[in-house]
């Protein structure tokens, strides 16, 4: 027990130290290239996610039920985009919760 003990004791003391040495950079800076490339990304996985939810479940239902069950995965595709838009983005980009 004394062992564990000695051995916790010792895995903290670089804690400080590691503090230390990140804490000099405080301000957080939006870098414009990888807000970019985040959306970029975003666009490009939604892109293929739709298809593809549409494709997968389209083969799971009668040949006349296909368009429909298309336009069911178009418009979640269509709500989630507004849902990240609105909740995920002003979550993202806020200073903190008020």
């Amino acid at each position: 027990m004394a062992t564990l003990l000695q051995g916790a004791a010792l895995s903290l003391v670089p804690l400080p130290l590691a503090r230390s040495a990140f804490a000099e950079n405080t301000t957080p800076k939006i870098d414009h290239g990888d807000t970019a490339w985040v959306l970029a990304s975003s666009a490009l996985v939604l892109m293929m996610t739709t298809p593809g939810l549409a494709l997968f479940y389209a083969g799971m239902v009668r040949q006349r039920n296909v368009l429909a069950t298309t336009m069911q995965c178009f418009l979640i595709c269509c709500l989630v985009t507004l849902v990240w838009t609105t909740v995920g983005y002003s979550l993202a980009f806020t200073d903190g919760l008020p």
